[in-house]
């Protein structure tokens, strides 16, 4: 499943505390947990075209299955900051394989802004979240 069609099981509730995704459930049934088997194990910001109309920001990483169970759904949310550390987008990317035990993949989280709103990006977190 991608992303969108993720986004249109209808009201996923996802609750945020502590800047964490907390338990809670699809209309599907699907539980989508805190990324207590997840562990962002290395992240980077990369820049294209850097100052002109074309500039592209990524962050690019790479996710282990630290946990004991096969993952069948993990998201990673890059929230975009500016150098004030105001917000500037969120954006979700997953990976709908199955992950078992100790696996890693590789994801790419895009900013959604070309040129000068890409330019705006100074910093960025990263938040995991599994399915169940």
């Amino acid at each position: 499943m991608d992303r969108r069609a993720f986004l249109a099981l209808g009201p996923v509730g996802l609750a945020s505390g502590a800047g964490c995704l907390e338990y809670v459930t699809n209309d599907n049934g699907e539980e989508i947990t805190e990324p207590g088997d997840v562990d962002i194990i290395w992240d980077d910001l990369v820049r294209d075209d850097p100052g002109t109309d074309d500039e592209r920001v990524t962050v690019w990483g790479v996710v282990r299955n630290v946990g004991e169970r096969t993952l069948y759904y993990v998201e990673v949310r890059a929230t975009f900051y500016d150098a004030d550390g105001d917000e500037l987008e969120s954006v979700i990317e997953n990976v709908d394989d199955d992950v078992s035990s100790g696996e890693e993949w590789a994801f790419e989280v895009e900013f959604p802004h070309y040129g000068e709103r890409a330019a705006d990006v100074a910093t960025y977190e990263l938040e995991p979240a599994t399915g169940v």
